[in-house]
């Protein structure tokens, strides 16, 4: 934990924005290779003879309801993913939340040099995204086909019987895997995984830094002061940001998913604050009362659904939490201006929506592909 807290902060506080980005290219092509590495090996393990096609068909056979993408109320993890409600429901509040108004995000974005460069990159980033089932779900499920088959798992020898994963412990399948891979593989494979966490990390540390240096201090606590403070003050923040992770860290070691477990807890506020920026962009009448009173009543009210008798979906909560949000926005913004619009409000015009002809057709292309993997694997 410490030397790659400490790596991050080196690279990301003296070279901000910048150098996180530069890292990212770099760490990202390493963890893309590492991941398909893992796969293809697993995939070809499974296969044999037929090949990494022969191996995904296998894995297809053997655990169908494993590619599953829709469930229903009979399967144990419907309450991650609750059917039909993942596409038209909590889903997108997760997804708008995270990939539209998160500045962990958007920095990346908000840095292009041109509005046009910022949709190529998002473009590419949302083809990246296809791959991660290829980088993560496939070799989760090769692993449960290898130690619930006897023939494939005495093909690995002895050593597969060491810390081999129950199929309760999905998080430590991945690294149970990789210990086959051939040594040269391995290393390519250990260095995408730092990369991603440190590159998560100094991600979120430049972010923290932003808000806190530009939203809070130069907002309330020093107007005048310049830029050379206002660096010192961001490289502040990011550093005892650090420390507190650090702190913290540890104490999350029981914990099952990690991934489930973010989802989880930052559902609790993500809704109130998408339901802030939604009614802030497409409603005019919209007040900095209504947003305020909006966000503090969304956190008690998504507590209480997490905290109540009757077992919800995480998913359906994020939902009713943000259509709460927005209904309370809305009250207190009408009852406060009489229904008046905001002259501060964002006018939307045609033009803030023009996209080009390419990310247009890229844009179509993901669709597609999104549609026969859903259509495929309903």
């Amino acid at each position: 934990i410490i030397g790659l807290a400490l790596f991050a902060i080196i690279y990301s506080l003296y070279g901000g924005l910048s150098a996180v980005v530069w890292t990212d290219v770099i760490q990202v092509f390493f963890l893309v290779l590492g991941g398909l590495l893992t796969t293809f090996m697993a995939l070809s393990y499974i296969g044999g003879a037929d090949g990494v096609l022969g191996g995904l068909s296998h894995m297809i056979d053997a655990a169908p309801e494993h590619f599953e993408m829709i469930l229903d109320q009979s399967n144990p993890q419907y309450m991650n993913l609750p059917g039909i409600a993942v596409l038209i429901g909590g889903l997108w509040v997760a997804n708008l939340y995270y990939w539209g108004f998160n500045q962990y995000i958007i920095q990346r974005t908000l840095a292009a040099k041109s509005v046009q460069e910022a949709q190529k990159g998002i473009v590419f980033a949302a083809y990246l995204k296809l791959i991660v089932p290829f980088l993560v779900v496939i070799p989760g499920i090769a692993t449960y086909i290898i130690t619930s088959n006897p023939e494939l798992l005495s093909g690995l020898g002895s050593a597969a019987m060491t810390h081999m994963p129950s199929a309760a412990q999905a998080d430590k399948a991945y690294p149970w895997l990789t210990q086959f891979l051939p040594v040269g593989i391995k290393g390519v494979v250990f260095a995408a995984l730092a990369a991603a966490i440190v590159s998560s990390l100094a991600s979120m540390l430049n972010s923290t830094a932003t808000i806190f240096t530009m939203d809070v201090y130069r907002e309330y606590i020093d107007p005048e002061a310049g830029d050379h403070k206002l660096v010192n003050v961001g490289r502040a923040t990011a550093l005892v940001a650090l420390i507190i992770a650090c702190f913290i860290a540890p104490m999350l070691g029981g914990i099952g998913q990690a991934f489930q477990y973010i989802q989880e807890y930052t559902g609790l506020v993500s809704p109130g604050i998408l339901a802030v920026f939604l009614m802030g962009l497409f409603w005019k009448k919209t007040t900095s009362k209504g947003a305020i009173v909006g966000v503090l009543m969304s956190i008690p009210f998504a507590l209480f659904l997490k905290l109540m008798p009757l077992s919800m979906p995480f998913m359906d909560q994020m939902l009713y939490t943000l259509l709460f949000t927005i209904v309370v926005i809305a009250f207190t913004s009408l009852s406060s201006t009489e229904g008046e619009e905001d002259p501060k409000g964002i006018a939307l015009e045609a033009k803030l929506f023009k996209t080009e002809s390419s990310f247009n057709l890229a844009s179509y292309g993901i669709m597609v592909i999104l549609a026969v993997l859903y259509a495929v694997f309903w």
